[in-house]
């Protein structure tokens, strides 16, 4: 019994040691589990140290480019550029994503870059920077973007032309490859300004149509300028303009036509005074002349004209005339009136009938080469921009956007149409 009882003391001693040593080592495997070894934390402590040694060399030169990386539907004219903070750049390339260099400039400073020439629409391009602080650590940068679209940009196709000179009724006249729906915020993006002082207006006309003018014709030896700030512009959803651009043009003398449908004379006037009087044979009465104020708009020595282009046909579909030589030619509307020469008439209708489609006719010859016509001394005494007024004709007033002639709109009726 004795016995018994110290062998069972003994062995709960033992298993009171042997619990214990295994407690340790379980503690010791929990320790372990949880940490790494001490060869590893030595490997990341060296690194730590390396990296921060690194961060502490780093360069403090700050670059930053424009678009940023990724961007879509970038401007063709400003959104590429560089610019360094806290040091200079020392090396920038452009390239297409096909590789082809563009070339840029530094500027003097060190502190920006930016390309020469216009980017081109629907490309991709890359652009890596390096750049040096005071310490002259480098710093690196790079880019890639891709610039509008056509399908996601829109122009204006403008007149008149940039260094033309042009009559006192020349308006400026912008016509857009797309419907505009912001017309306020395309509006804004334009300017016209008169060295006369005048005040210059806009008026839509339609979603693509955008006519500029004074309230009177301009003065004449003015210069005017355009400015189209559009770059970047969302005239629709998701479509943006890509110009920008400054135009000028000259103002000539005022040069003004009145065209009497009932007498059959024109009168010619400059600066007010009367410097010729023609004598004409303007629209038959089945094809009365419009009356108004028109804009020559385009001027051709010869041209060609038939009367199935604007609606005049015979019962076989052809055109009731169809003259390939017709001379001394300017346009006074899109629907096809002009004022030109006519070799084909009588002399005696002109200054006693009018026997027209339509159009105001001059006497002249075959060929345009003989200038003592009075068609050949009103062109060349005319140039694009000059007004032409015809009155007492049994014709409606032309519409204003039918060609250049915004002229016949009130004043009100234009800033009515204006979204400044």
């Amino acid at each position: 019994m004795e016995k018994r009882v110290m062998t069972d003391s003994k062995r709960r001693k033992g298993l009171m040691a042997a619990s214990a040593l295994l407690g340790g080592v379980l503690v010791l495997a929990a320790c372990n589990d949880s940490g790494t070894s001490s060869a590893e934390s030595s490997k990341k402590s060296q690194a730590a140290a390396v990296d921060k040694a690194a961060a502490e060399d780093a360069s403090e030169a700050q670059i930053t480019i424009s678009p940023k990386n990724g961007a879509t539907n970038a401007s063709i004219n400003n959104d590429a550029k560089v610019t360094v903070a806290k040091g200079t750049l020392s090396q920038v390339t452009m390239t297409t994503s096909a590789g082809a260099a563009v070339k840029g400039t530094l500027a003097a400073d060190g502190k920006s870059w930016k390309p020469d020439v216009q980017l081109e629409r629907s490309t991709t391009y890359k652009i890596n920077a390096a750049a040096k602080d005071s310490k002259g650590r480098e710093a690196h940068e790079n880019s890639s973007f891709t610039t509008v679209s056509p399908a996601n940009s829109f122009i204006g196709n403008f007149t008149p032309e940039d260094g033309s000179t042009v009559g006192v009724g020349m308006p400026v006249s912008i016509n857009f490859n797309k419907p505009i729906t912001d017309k306020k915020a395309v509006q804004d993006g334009i300017t016209v300004t008169s060295s006369s002082g005048q005040e210059v207006v806009g008026h839509w006309f339609n979603s693509q149509r955008l006519d500029l003018r004074p309230e009177q014709y301009w003065q004449g030896g003015s210069t005017v300028t355009l400015k189209l700030a559009l770059d970047g512009v969302e005239g629709a959803d998701g479509v943006f303009g890509v110009q920008q651009k400054t135009v000028t043009f000259k103002v000539g003398r005022n040069q003004v036509s009145t065209v009497d449908a009932n007498t059959k004379t024109m009168t010619v006037t400059q600066n007010g005074k009367t410097i010729k009087t023609i004598p004409i044979s303007s629209g038959s009465p089945d094809n009365p002349t419009y009356n108004g104020q028109m804009v020559i708009s385009e001027k051709f020595k010869e041209t060609r004209m038939n009367g199935a282009t604007v609606g005049f046909t015979d019962s076989d579909g052809k055109g009731e005339y169809d003259i390939k030589d017709v001379p001394h030619a300017m346009r006074l509307s899109t629907s096809g009136t002009f004022i030109h020469g006519n070799y084909w008439g009588a002399r005696s209708i002109f200054g006693s009938a009018n026997t027209s489609h339509g159009c105001v006719g001059l006497a002249d010859v075959k060929g345009a080469n003989d200038a003592n016509q009075p068609a050949a001394w009103f062109y060349n005494n005319s140039m694009v921009g000059d007004v032409v007024i015809v009155k007492n004709s049994p014709d409606k007033t032309i519409t204003p956007d039918n060609g250049l002639n915004g002229w016949n709109m009130s004043w009100a009726e234009w800033t009515a149409g204006s979204q400044a």
